[in-house]
């Protein structure tokens, strides 16, 4: 049975395909090459740490353009399709490393053009996204420096995310609150509720790696 993560590379690397290499994504400039090119770097280069790490993030950025004039995108396509990577080696390396990378990275294509809608996912899914929005969301919302939980709108499950009181509840979809707390402004359906300062502080800040 495919895995989740699989099934996601797949779909994003159909989408690259359909969308052509310079169709926009929601990552920054990036064109679908450029998030090719940081895929493919990723996952078989030491120069992607720059991603987490800020001081080598100049290092990674030359890499990463590097690497998008070297190969054709078909070439770029094809190598992150293939996943002959350490990384994917694995079913459960793969789960946990690749599900949330290839599900935003999805849709950081998808909902770079205009009209997009949300998709329906199986409820495997979503639990898969909300085991990630569990354990990463809590470094990612740190930067708001406001207490923080997380409430699956479907089920009603909540995680705090950071500890404190009056905290910011956030509620929606696993799906949505993913991309939330990677820092994707395109989302649908959430709701905060939480003191309005605290609120505000949260969907101002600049959450994600």
């Amino acid at each position: 049975m495919t895995s989740f993560a699989r099934a996601e590379r797949a779909r994003l690397c159909d989408l690259a395909v359909e969308a052509g290499p310079d169709a926009p994504t929601l990552c920054g400039d990036w064109t679908v090459r450029d998030l090719m090119a940081h895929l493919v770097l990723r996952e078989n280069s030491p120069l992607s740490a720059g991603v987490v790490v800020p001081a080598l993030a100049g290092v990674t950025e030359r890499a990463t353009a590097r690497t998008a004039e070297k190969k054709t995108f078909e070439e770029l396509v094809e190598k992150v399709r293939k996943a002959r990577n350490p990384m994917g080696a694995l079913k459960a390396v793969d789960q946990a490393l690749n599900t949330a990378e290839y599900f935003v990275h999805h849709e950081d294509v998808r909902r770079a053009v205009p009209g997009w809608e949300p998709r329906t996912l199986t409820s495997g899914e979503q639990d898969a996204l909300w085991r990630v929005v569990r354990v990463s969301g809590k470094g990612l919302v740190r930067p708001a420096g406001v207490p923080v939980v997380a409430r699956r709108s479907d089920t009603g499950d909540t995680s705090t995310l950071r500890a404190g009181s009056a905290p910011v509840t956030v509620t929606g979809e696993p799906q949505e609150l993913l991309l939330f707390v990677y820092g994707r402004q395109e989302t649908r359906g959430l709701t905060f509720e939480g003191p309005d300062d605290s609120v505000a502080q949260l969907r101002e800040a600049r959450l994600g790696i």
